[in-house]
């Protein structure tokens, strides 16, 4: 999992509250189990105007000019600015796959699905929460100016705006670290390999009959 330190993008606004996990990555798409190829999916009932189905070529179906990931610039966007509860429906992970498959790397909201929040850490997205007129502020600074960029630094746990205006908001200290060391679960379980290969290595000398191949008996 990459660093997360500081971070500038595009901002998208969703302007949308209880967006689930089927309207973020529809159920049709769940089939892998690879973390890559879902962007292209994303949001695909809204994107498009037709059925998707995998394995399509989306290049092309006929999309919804309406959709603001639709519209320039924000196939670049690599922020989601949107509202309350979003990420709610099912625990699938495919959702932050497709989100972060797509480019985001940042989602800021008043509020998130509790299984979602979790997952999004998991695959190094960050997932920010504000009060809620403090997103109506953004979403007003958002669509007066296309292509607004916000900067995330999670070191000091503010947002920058494009005026140096800044907002404070609160991270656990443990999810920031992780983020901080690009460390999923299994990068945090290889930061205790010597104390695990220790444990091991006493654990065949006081039951080896626990370690004993099956194949020998």
């Amino acid at each position: 999992m990459q660093k997360f330190t500081t971070f500038t993008g595009i901002v998208a606004p969703l302007d949308r509250a209880n967006v689930d996990t089927d309207a973020i990555i529809p159920k049709q798409f769940l089939k892998s189990i690879q973390r890559t190829g879902f962007g292209v999916n994303l949001f695909d009932e809204w994107r498009y105007l037709d059925m998707g189905e995998p394995g399509m070529d989306n290049s092309q179906r006929k999309i919804n000019p309406a959709f603001i990931l639709n519209q320039t610039p924000y196939q670049q966007a690599s922020i989601l600015l949107t509202r309350h509860n979003f990420g709610c429906g099912s625990s699938r992970e495919h959702a932050p796959w497709a989100l972060l498959d797509y480019g985001f790397k940042v989602i800021i909201a008043p509020g998130f699905a509790d299984i979602f929040y979790n997952n999004c850490f998991k695959n190094g997205i960050l997932p920010v929460v504000l009060e809620s007129a403090i997103v109506d502020k953004l979403f007003d600074l958002v669509t007066q100016k296309t292509g607004y960029t916000l900067t995330i630094n999670l070191q000091d746990k503010c947002i920058l705006g494009e005026n140096n205006d800044s907002i404070p908001f609160e991270i656990d200290e443990f999810r920031r670290h992780c983020l901080l060391a690009g460390l999923d679960e299994i990068g945090l379980s290889l930061e205790y390999s010597d104390e695990i290969k220790s444990y091991e290595q006493k654990q065949k000398l006081q039951t080896p009959w626990l370690f004993t191949d099956l194949m020998e008996s």
